[in-house]
């Protein structure tokens, strides 16, 4: 039964305490509103539908958020960009609000805010990242929230980020040149080796002497950004290319702020600004497509788990299937 008790300040302490529910201790002004919160609370434990927001209404967003920043995210592959995310949304001023005090508005109001010289699909980021946190608190945490996020409420613009763009021979042939006379003087070898594999940046420079094959003709990318190992054949130009730096432990070694400053130099110098480096993967992919190779081939080289995820990257154009088309029905 829930006890009343005057407090030295004046106010009045309702404590309840109920077998297999939490206890609860809740301060008020007068003694008629603790006692009809007493009566809800019993009222609604015996029901077995209480639930305790105490946690929720002590813990502020932002106290939220460094903690998923210092406990979940180091073990995440984006560690790096995803603290830096946090950091900027730890000082906006939802961050300081409770939990419990956080409604559909507040997220409407951030969502402006961020969209402030920022891309929609940059803003989308940053809502789904709060998300995350949201139910993490629930699932990780053992903070009691409502059972309707906040952040459920608030729609998000739909978002086509798909890309179509392949290098013609010439296109490729200007970007090769370009990128030979570059001071960066691997960007040749790293746009061709991409070309020819369909690797992510990051895969090509991280791949090791120790996962080359030259026997077998294959490499194995670690770590993949699906957390899994890959092992692909080589072709005999991208083996040419491995063998030219037989020193280190890795290939390819460059900054990657170096990298970015000399490929879009590069791609400017082809005519090519449209164009971006991980876009060869989808050249990749659609080469290989088109070669005669599977779906099931040509995932098992670039790693897509379904066709749905490679599809992403398949840029097959109708001219480049004028010469099948006619072969499908002959007619003289």
């Amino acid at each position: 039964m829930a006890s009343l008790r005057k407090l030295k300040s004046g106010k009045w302490q309702v404590i309840i305490r109920k077998k297999h529910q939490p206890q609860i201790i809740k301060s008020f002004i007068d003694k008629s509103t603790a006692r009809k919160y007493g009566k809800d609370v019993e009222a609604r434990m015996d029901r077995n539908i209480f639930e305790d927001y105490s946690g929720a209404m002590s813990t502020t967003f932002k106290d939220l958020i460094i903690k998923y920043r210092d406990e979940i995210v180091p073990e995440q592959k984006a560690a790096k960009p995803t603290t830096h995310k946090l950091n900027l949304l730890a000082r906006q001023k939802i961050a300081y609000l409770n939990l419990m005090q956080i409604k559909a508005s507040h997220v409407y109001e951030l969502k402006r805010e961020l969209s402030v010289g920022r891309k929609p699909k940059t803003v989308k980021i940053y809502i789904q990242l709060l998300s995350q946190i949201w139910n993490t608190a629930k699932r990780n945490f053992n903070i009691t929230l409502p059972a309707e996020s906040p952040f459920a409420l608030v729609p998000m613009a739909r978002i086509n980020d798909t890309r179509d763009r392949v290098l013609d021979r010439d296109e490729y042939d200007r970007l090769l040149k370009a990128a030979g006379a570059s001071k960066l003087l691997q960007l040749h070898d790293l746009i061709k080796f991409a070309y020819l594999t369909g690797a992510r940046y990051g895969e090509i420079v991280r791949l090791r002497k120790a996962n080359v094959d030259f026997n077998k003709q294959t490499c194995t990318f670690v770590d993949t950004k699906n957390g899994e190992d890959r092992t692909i054949p080589l072709h005999n130009s991208a083996l040419e290319i491995l063998k030219r730096y037989p020193f280190g432990e890795t290939y390819f070694r460059m900054k990657t702020d170096s990298f970015r400053f000399y490929f879009k130099q590069a791609r400017e110098k082809a005519g090519l600004k449209d164009f971006r480096f991980h876009d060869l993967r989808g050249c990749f992919c659609t080469n290989a497509l088109l070669s005669g190779m599977s779906i099931a081939e040509v995932s098992a080289i670039s790693g897509h788990k379904s066709w749905s995820m490679l599809k992403r990257y398949t840029r097959i154009k109708p001219q480049d299937l004028l010469l099948k088309v006619n072969n499908v029905i002959n007619f003289k």
